[in-house]
């Protein structure tokens, strides 16, 4: 009876993680929309300064020097690693364009909106998090505050409108970190590294980057906010919603990553039915 029994728990356990999964689902659809309706809904008090402010300092000046830091530092690895390469094919004058091309479309965005769910979302989930475990949203709502409205709106709108400008930032960074290795280190002639950059890397590039990090920004400031309005009791629950936080951010990216990159290629490629280049 034992195996039988066991088998009976295992379907049993499965079957109930997949309906917490979509009833979790669900409640952060709806969280969303009330997001959203509050924004549409209330736009001069979504865009007041006074709240918004703190925010955009906190996601997007401080995420400055560690976004630099990573933008530079991979743009020097991916020409350290792609000179031999490209040198044994004759074409490491090419090397520059190739990496900018890969930067901007999908390197820089992508490591932005890392950067940012690890510095800014654990933190936008704890903190609202230690706010529900001390029952200072609770306060609130006593007080007739809507904590929607003055603590979740002006964190993803900061999440929204930093993450590209932090996107460009990284770009800018991850080029001439490239830049930096190809031409003073290997001795790549300079004139010809940013030539090749211009032949491969048009409007299209730098746009799609750009369009995805909004998308990216926009996860980061809900989930984050999803998971620090919902997070257990105790210490211990600030601490999972931290760490749940920044996975699931992780995961939304990568997801949001794929699905923008497809929506933009065959929009790009209606658009111009006669480009052979792709654009992910």
């Amino acid at each position: 009876m034992l195996a039988p029994l066991n088998s009976v728990n295992a379907i049993t356990f499965f079957g109930s993680q997949v309906v917490q999964a979509i009833c979790g689902f669900g409640h952060f659809a709806d969280f969303v929309a009330i997001t959203a309706q509050r924004i549409v809904m209330h736009p001069a008090k979504s865009f007041r300064w006074r709240l918004l402010a703190p925010q955009l300092f906190a996601v997007g000046v401080l995420s400055i020097p560690v976004v630099a830091i990573t933008g530079a530092f991979i743009g020097m690895i991916l020409a350290l690693e792609g000179f031999n390469q490209f040198a044994a094919l004759g074409q490491e004058d090419r090397l520059g364009g190739i990496i900018n091309m890969s930067v901007v479309k999908q390197i820089g965005p992508v490591l932005a909106a890392v950067m940012v769910a690890g510095r800014v979302g654990c933190a936008l989930a704890a903190e609202l998090g230690t706010m529900r475990v001390t029952e200072q949203l609770d306060a609130m709502r006593a007080m007739a505050a809507d904590p929607m409205q003055q603590l979740v709106v002006p964190r993803v709108l900061a999440c929204t409108i930093m993450t590209p400008i932090l996107t460009m930032y990284s770009n800018m960074l991850g080029s001439l970190g490239a830049w930096l290795v190809t031409v003073k280190v290997f001795g790549v002639s300079g004139p010809d590294y940013w030539y090749w950059t211009a032949q491969f890397v048009s409007w299209r590039e730098p746009f799609g980057g750009l369009f995805k990090s909004v998308f990216f920004g926009a996860a980061i400031g809900l989930v984050s906010c999803y998971k620090g309005f919902n997070c257990r009791p105790g210490a211990a629950g600030v601490g999972q919603a931290a760490t749940a936080s920044f996975v699931a951010s992780f995961m939304a990216i990568v997801i949001l990553n794929l699905v923008l990159a497809q929506f933009l290629n065959t929009f790009i490629r209606w658009l111009y039915p006669s480009l052979p280049s792709v654009l992910g």
